[in-house]
């Protein structure tokens, strides 16, 4: 795995973690209620782009119709991401992610806490 996904192609793959494997119709029936729901063509589109170019996605085919399921799990994905973005945005500086984490104010008292603890436990 060495590629990150467009926002699109992270929602596909989220309701394909949440389902475990999908038709097309399935994913487009578990859209995000608060987004615009694509067209059939569209997830369509994500879901060839998701197995043929990124190998995140395989499927078993049933006559004419595919039904898609994670070759990766979410948390596979996250380290990935997590680690390209440590790597590519805070020159691989885990002090500077967490840091700019707390500067941006989406980090509570208690997520701080909680990062405290678990530097604790390592040590």
């Amino acid at each position: 795995m060495n590629k990150v996904l467009t926002p699109l192609e992270l929602k596909v793959m989220n309701i394909l973690w949440t389902l475990k494997s999908a038709f097309v119709k399935d994913i487009l029936e578990h859209w995000p209620k608060n987004d615009k729901k694509p067209a059939y063509n569209t997830v369509s589109t994500i879901v060839r782009i998701l197995q043929n170019d990124k190998d995140f996605i395989d499927h078993k085919t049933y006559g004419r119709t595919h039904e898609y399921y994670p070759k990766i799990t979410k948390g596979e994905y996250q380290k990935f991401f997590l680690q390209n973005a440590v790597d590519k945005v805070f020159s691989g500086s885990v002090s500077r992610l967490v840091s700019a984490l707390v500067d941006s104010e989406k980090v509570s008292q208690g997520e701080i806490d909680d990062l405290k603890k678990l530097l604790d436990d390592m040590e």
